[in-house]
């Protein structure tokens, strides 16, 4: 399939004030050499492999610092800037940002995500050692002014279909741009011109069209249809669809890039970008205001901490629920000799599934903290004696009943009543990690929901909108599009954060960054990573190893076990079955994009100072992916 992603946009007729930026090649647009992809299968997904994982995940090293995302094209577009003198910061905000124009389908300024930080002790950037400390950049969308918990019901109460995923009452307040300019202003030192620039080119001239960005396209074509504005950029005049080889452009998506880079992030939720939004919102029934824009901002607070063997992690917490499901399944796993047991091996397989069914059972009481007690309950989950005590109830003979457990409850109940059918998992959202010579590291992860959101275009803006109420609850117990059962704790509220399982997360070893990861997978992020984790610090495998091994996955409701292929031995599955596990393989899925310093192992550092080698794995379940180091 070779490179996965070169694509770049055609015209789209609506534009807005453009802004041309001094003429010239940078490295972002030369050749990248990168491995060639192997050719998978788009038969379900045009992201996934095809019957068998290829374990070909390479392993790139770099000597002063290393951008990984799923487009080769965005992360060389931040590893340009890091050449050029920009820091992590400066490097993140230009990969979302391009991300926005060359992976349309999941990452765009229309949608919202959550970022954690590293920033290295002045100390630490000197060559002696120092303490650092990491931050929390949460600029998730938000539920609009008029939003109401019962705006997606019937009259008798029930959901109603589709409504919560498509169109404009399924759009929320979009957070990208407050993002991307909080992490360039508040720890980037190059000018926003400078940051934008890639994108905006990217947006205006174009890039080749291969078969993974034609697949991708082919997951929306009704929106494109439908859609008054997509219809010109992601069509032909004739209706025709793209095609492997064409050039495409993003004229209006460049005019707006080039408005935010102009004038700021009031361009957007105060200027032209957010009134011509809100325009095509109101004449489509949606619910967004210029007030609804004109409120927002992204925040920044301290990230969720957690231990492992002797590591930090610093993840996402609330609103996000995946932070604080990978913490409580680490510490329940922490009790156990994980390393003795085996990888993949029945006890191994066993206890972990265990640990996933009781964080995800416990995720059920999480919200926004701004509405909800959920801190309280992160409290009470992530605590030793709580740990302890789930491990103590742990069956050894038989998988545990799903349904019998509680929030907060080590030791099941009596059964409960069961839930309804769940729906399919999907895992349209993108993650990029960054990493300097300093030691600053920027892990990222951000979406639009749905591919392309709820398949509606800002107007003339050439900007996908998010479908991100759909990740609200819309009555206790009722799924959304990711298989997550609702509860009171996630219900719609005018201003309120909808619940994630997004988890980007850096860990720390001796006050210094020495893991960067995360990865796309909605309700599955936590178990990746989770995996990830557990083979570098428990097994000893080398980043490419820890990537690539095949995944498992068990998350309360419903029951069914999850496996990749080559996950499970025929003896460990019939072991598992046995002990009354239900046991079904699923095609390969998420994407970790993951940076690990001075060794291709996780081992402990010697001290605080900057790293002096950097590897980085982009995950080959997404061939279009690249880690790029310099």
């Amino acid at each position: 399939m070779g490179h996965f992603w070169k694509k770049v946009a055609r015209p789209a007729a609506l534009a807005l004030a453009a802004w041309t930026l001094a003429p010239k090649v940078p490295v972002w647009a030369q050749a990248v050499t990168t491995p060639p992809a192997p050719v998978l299968s788009a038969a379900h997904d045009p992201l996934a492999f095809g019957p068998d994982i290829i374990p070909r995940g390479t392993m790139v090293e770099g000597r002063h610092g290393m951008v990984v995302s799923a487009q080769h094209l965005a992360s060389a577009v931040g590893a340009d800037i890091l050449r050029r003198g920009g820091n992590a910061a400066d490097a993140a905000a230009a990969v979302g940002y391009a991300l926005s124009v060359v992976y349309p389908a999941a990452g765009s300024l229309g949608g919202g995500g959550f970022s954690v930080v590293w920033l290295p002790g002045k100390a630490a950037r000197s060559h002696q050692a120092g303490q650092g400390h990491a931050v929390f950049v949460d600029f998730r969308e938000k539920a609009p002014a008029a939003a109401t918990a019962t705006m997606f019901l019937d009259g008798l109460g029930k959901p109603r279909p589709g409504l919560s995923a498509h169109g404009w009452k399924a759009v929320a307040v979009p957070g990208t741009v407050a993002g991307m300019e909080a992490l360039r202003q508040r720890w980037g030192r190059l000018s926003r011109a400078v940051v934008m620039e890639p994108a905006i080119r990217l947006a205006r001239e174009g890039y080749v069209l291969e078969q993974g960005d034609v697949d991708l396209m082919g997951t929306n074509l009704p929106s494109f249809r439908e859609d008054p504005y997509g219809r010109h950029i992601f069509l032909h005049e004739d209706g025709s669809t793209w095609k492997v080889g064409e050039r495409f452009k993003q004229p209006a998506l460049a005019a707006s890039l080039a408005l935010v880079a102009r004038l700021g992030g009031d361009a957007f939720y105060k200027g032209p970008l957010a009134g011509a939004i809100t325009q095509a919102s109101q004449q489509g029934g949606g619910l967004l205001t210029m007030g609804d824009f004109a409120r927002y901002h992204a925040s920044v607070a301290a990230p969720l901490r957690c231990g492992y063997r002797g590591f930090t992690l610093h993840t996402a917490p609330p609103p996000s629920a995946g932070g604080v499901a990978l913490c409580e399944m680490l510490g329940i796993l922490e009790g156990y000799n994980m390393k003795a047991l085996g990888p993949h091996t029945l006890p191994a397989v066993q206890v972990a599934l265990e640990a996933m069914r009781h964080a995800y059972s416990d995720r059920r009481s999480i919200g926004d903290p701004a509405f909800t007690p959920s801190m309280k309950v992160v409290g009470q989950v992530l605590a030793q004696r709580y740990l302890s005590a789930v491990r103590q109830s742990l069956p050894l003979d038989h998988a545990l009943d799903s349904r019998r457990l509680q929030v907060g409850r080590a030791a099941p109940l009596p059964l409960a009543a069961p839930l309804g059918p769940l729906a399919q998992e999907k895992h349209e959202t993108t993650q990029y990690s960054v990493m300097d010579h300093d030691g600053m590291a920027v892990s990222t992860t951000f979406t639009l929901d749905g591919w392309f959101g709820a398949g509606v275009m800002g107007g003339g803006t050439g900007i996908w909108l998010n479908d991100e109420m759909d990740d609200f609850a819309m009555a206790p117990g009722v799924p959304n599009m990711f298989g997550v059962p609702g509860s009171a704790a996630n219900a719609i509220a005018p201003g309120k954060v909808p619940l994630s399982s997004m988890a980007p997360t850096v860990v720390t070893r001796h006050g210094r960054a020495v893991l960067v990861f995360g990865s796309p997978g909605g309700s599955r992020i936590p178990t990746i990573l989770l995996s990830v984790m557990s083979g570098l610090a428990d097994y000893g495998f080398d980043l490419r190893q820890a990537v690539v091994w095949p995944r498992i996955h068990e998350q309360w409701m419903p029951p069914p076990v999850e496996v990749e292929p080559g996950a499970l031995s025929p003896e460990v599955r019939q072991g598992l079955e046995k002990l009354g596990y239900v046991i079904v393989p699923h095609r390969p899925w998420g994407m970790v994009e993951a940076i690990l310093t001075d060794a291709p192992h996780l081992v402990p550092q010697a001290g605080a100072t900057p790293p002096r080698r950097f590897f980085g794995v982009a995950d080959p379940r997404h061939p279009g992916g690249a880690a790029i180091g310099y």
